[in-house]
């Protein structure tokens, strides 16, 4: 609407008559005042400053982005004057900015000459009278600062002539333009000649920082973890911010306030309706209501809500417009996050009961373009739990309730589906997440119902579905401890992914990655240790992406425990090592199966001594948290033989005792095994070798831990023979691992010394030191009794067992036979760079040799050293080598 002032204006203008005399119209020409509240921020002014350099400066951001007031603190601080100009409805057409421009180049100091021309008519300025200026402004002192504020109402004519003016002009013109959208001027000219800076929305957003500093000035303290939070909700929005503080000034609480504000009601959202959504032709606001419902959105399905076709141009349009949508790039867009809150309520009220058909046609559209996450989101937000659950399915998508990056998400958005009985695929669905939560009995009967339905055959094509059945059947079997079952499920899955498209298996690598794993995990279970190994390794050598994260991290940290399990410590930390980085690479999902891997390493620093480090790793895994029967024996194993370290005897039977769970459908004998060790060794430290020696005659004699536990019963009793011939049955040479290895020595060189041959006990110790000086096993020889402490002190014992066994004592170098660790496996690159390390290649001469960048070969150097713990090429060769990768 035009004013009676913008009116009298633009006739004064078109008569030739200065327009200006009137003092409301001189607000046009004065830098607008700045509040109290108002935070000078230094980075924005000093790039300010920096850009006098470039004819063109453009300030472009979103209503309330702070535009106005930053450039006007900067004119104030120049100390030279400032030409400004405000643009309005009756200040956007060539005659009237023409007429205003030249009175505030007047009023700045810039004077034109009198023979320069009066205000141009209503048909705008001529291009004789813009080549008069030009030619003044060019042949003065010093340059002259032009601001143009709300330059988004400028006509293309308006423009047009500007351009021309700032063209020949040259360099004794500075223009400033304050604008909510891009100007159409010839901006790829100054941009491609380096003439144009640019301050946009991202540099314009509030910092935490500045943040923090902006509500103090409100007389408010946020913390400033606090301040991120508001900063993130809000895009550090600069009138979001002030509007925020001033009404967080009438809470009571306005540090609850600020993290908890409704954006719906509020004064932030009068602003955004009026300055934002209002502003808008009635179509445009129908669109953003209706794709606040959208995390993300593109034409084709701001299409699919509207039904219109012309979601492109209103998109490109809002985002010229700086109207709060964001670009994503790749023609996607989204709402800034508070504008989305207030369009959604505003939506409900607007427009009741239309979201969840929203969320239907966004399901639609995302499920026929691929993008099945977020159709997952919107189908559950719709309540469309058939369409859902038959997308999952039919994508063979049911691992990712199981397994990768949104699987906690997924799980919860499926969590309202209907408990009344539905289609083969709401069952499947509904199985998955009661076994994901490890709910093996609801888990099973929604198991059985989809299978009940499929043997009915009530669908169409029930590959997919029958394959995600045997997915979920091994799941069911590991957790029920039923390796037979895992063993038939993973049959029926072999079979019936011939019949699914080979390119839709392709896209989901996790699900073959964990039917692997839980077949794996069963084998384990059943004591095949070779088979499981086998089929864990597969993983984890596997597909490199976070799909098939979690897999390959529990397939680690089984392998870490049948390493442990056969006696190899040092192999078992490097496994669960690996699974830790597998982890901390993807950051999946800390699911309560994500633990096994820190129970053997719990494991391994009771065999270390470490007690406090075991018990550490213990505790991270709260109890009752395994996921299944393998976890459940090794938490029980852990914390059964700390407490035996610890002296506590019975309470490490009792925790033994659990090792194998009582509603498992078949034993497992490893379990078994460990659980008679414990309670051996238990019957042992209080004095009782006769009942240590039956428990274990009670299990298979053909484990060598637990033959080597019998020799020591029977050593313990006074059976020296029988201890004998236990110990020669035990295998030798590289066949036992060095945790069975170093106590079956101890207990020869034990038979040496009470027979009074003490340089054989002596060479036994030393042989049983130098096998477990690598990986520092020192709880065997706290175990054997006092006899060994004066071998201990003897040399050459006491510089064998010096800076890892015994106090007191520098630990021996490389050169006296100090074992190298590897802090982490090397993946097959590292291992071909590392080979070209030795062969003394530059960086330059192996990235050509291996085709890939020479900055991709550093990096790959960098990840060698660290895991080697060295810093030099000399030291990783060395490493290498002693560690046998050469």
């Amino acid at each position: 609407m035009v004013t009676p002032g913008d009116q009298a204006s633009h006739d004064a203008a078109a008569a030739g008559v200065d327009p200006l005399g009137d003092p409301f119209l001189q607000t046009r020409f004065a830098l607008p005042t700045r509040p109290v509240t108002f935070l000078r921020r230094d980075r924005l002014v000093h790039h300010l400053d920096e850009a006098m350099g470039a004819p063109l400066v453009m300030v472009n951001g979103s209503a309330g982005a702070g535009k106005t007031l930053l450039v006007a603190d900067w004119a104030r601080g120049l100390g030279q004057p400032v030409a400004w100009l405000t643009l309005d409805a009756a200040v956007k057409e060539p005659a009237m900015f023409w007429a205003h421009l030249l009175r505030s180049l007047r009023a700045s100091g810039a004077a034109p000459p009198g023979d320069i021309g009066s205000a141009p008519g209503a048909s705008g300025a001529d291009r004789s009278l813009l080549s008069r200026l030009a030619a003044h402004l060019s042949a003065g002192p010093r340059p002259v600062i032009v601001v143009l504020d709300e330059y988004e109402l400028a006509t293309p004519e308006v423009s047009e002539q500007l351009a021309f003016v700032l063209r020949h002009a040259g360099a004794a013109l500075r223009l400033v333009l304050v604008t909510r959208n891009e100007p159409l001027l010839p901006l790829h000219r100054y941009r491609a000649a380096g003439e144009l800076t640019e301050i946009r929305d991202a540099e314009l957003a509030f910092t935490a920082e500045e943040a923090v500093a902006l509500l103090e000035l409100h007389g408010l303290h946020l913390p400033l973890p606090a301040a991120r939070a508001l900063v993130e909700r809000t895009r550090g929005w600069a009138a979001g911010l002030r509007l925020c503080a001033l009404a967080a000034r009438q809470s009571p609480d306005p540090e609850t306030y600020l993290k908890e504000f409704e954006a719906g009601h509020s004064t932030v959202a009068d602003f955004l309706l009026a300055e934002v959504l209002k502003r808008q032709p009635a179509p445009t606001q129908d669109l953003l209501l209706r794709v606040s419902v959208l995390e993300r959105f593109n034409a084709d399905l701001v299409n699919a809500l509207t039904g219109r076709p012309d979601g492109a141009s209103i998109l490109a349009d809002l985002h010229r417009q700086n109207a709060f949508v964001e670009d994503l790039g790749h023609a996607w867009y989204r709402l800034h996050p508070l504008f989305r809150e207030i369009l959604r309520v505003h939506l409900r009220e607007r427009l009741p009961g239309l979201e969840p058909e929203l969320h239907r046609r966004a399901a639609h559209w995302l499920r026929a373009n691929g993008a099945l996450p977020e159709m997952l989101a919107h189908g559950a937000a719709a309540g469309d739990w058939e369409f859902t659950a038959r997308a999952l399915v039919d994508d063979l998508a049911i691992g990712q309730l199981l397994t990768g990056p949104g699987s906690d998400r997924l799980t919860d958005l499926i969590a309202g589906m209907e408990p009344a009985p539905g289609s083969p695929e709401t069952e499947l669905v509904r199985a998955a997440r009661e076994l994901s939560q490890h709910d093996l009995h609801h888990g099973l009967a929604h198991l059985h119902h989809a299978e009940d339905q499929l043997t009915r055959g009530e669908e169409d094509d029930p590959a997919a579905a029958r394959l995600s059945c045997a997915l979920l059947n091994a799941l069911a079997a590991r957790l029920s401890g039923a390796p037979g079952r895992a063993e038939q499920a993973a049959r029926a899955a072999r079979r019936l992914e011939r019949e699914v498209p080979a390119g839709l298996l392709g896209r989901h690598p996790e699900l073959p990655a964990l039917l692997l794993t839980h077949v794996g995990s069963a084998r384990v279970w059943a004591g095949r240790f070779d088979e499981a190994r086998d089929a864990l390794t597969t993983v984890a050598d596997g597909h490199d992406g976070v799909s098939t994260a979690v897999a390959r991290q529990e397939s680690l940290e089984h392998l870490a425990l049948i390493d442990y399990l056969d006696g190899w410590p040092g192999r078992a930390e490097r496994h669960a090592a690996a699974a830790e980085t597998e982890s901390e690479r993807f950051g999946p999902p800390q699911h309560d199966g994500c633990g096994l891997g820190r129970l053997v390493l719990a494991a391994v620093a009771v065999d270390r001594d470490e007690l406090s480090r075991a018990q550490h790793l213990i505790d991270q895994i709260p109890e009752g948290a395994a996921k299944d029967p393998v976890t459940a024996a090794g938490r029980s194993i852990a914390t059964a033989r700390l407490l035996l370290a610890r002296g506590k005897a019975r309470a490490a039977v009792a925790a033994a005792e659990t090792a194998v769970p009582a509603d498992v459908a078949s034993p497992s004998p490893w379990a078994e095994r460990h659980a008679a060790l414990v309670t051996s060794a238990a019957h042992l430290a209080e004095g009782r070798p006769e009942e240590a020696a039956q428990v274990l005659r009670d299990v298979a004699d053909d484990e060598p831990a637990c033959a080597v536990s019998m020799a020591w019963a029977c050593l313990e009793a006074g059976d020296r023979e029988t201890a004998l011939a236990v110990l020669d049955g035990v295998p030798g040479g590289g066949r036992v691992g060095p945790a069975v290895r170093v106590r079956a020595t101890l207990a020869r060189a034990r038979v040496a010394y009470t027979d009074g041959r003490p340089a054989a006990a002596r060479r036994l110790v030393a042989d049983a030191l130098a096998n477990a000086r690598r990986d520092r096993l020192r709880r065997p020889f706290l175990e054997a009794g006092p006899w060994i402490e004066p071998l201990l002190t003897s040399d050459p014992l006491r510089r064998l067992a010096a800076g890892w066994l015994t106090p007191g004592d520098p630990a021996p170098d490389a050169e006296t036979g100090a074992a190298p660790v590897l802090v982490e496996q090397l993946s097959a690159r590292e291992r071909d760079v590392l080979a070209r390390l030795a062969q003394m290649m530059s960086t330059e001469e192996i990235a050509a040799d291996l085709y890939v960048s020479v900055n991709t070969v550093k990096t790959h150097v960098k990840s060698v050293y660290r895991k080697l713990a060295v810093n030099r090429r000399s030291e990783a060769v060395r490493r290498a080598r002693e560690l046998q990768l050469l």
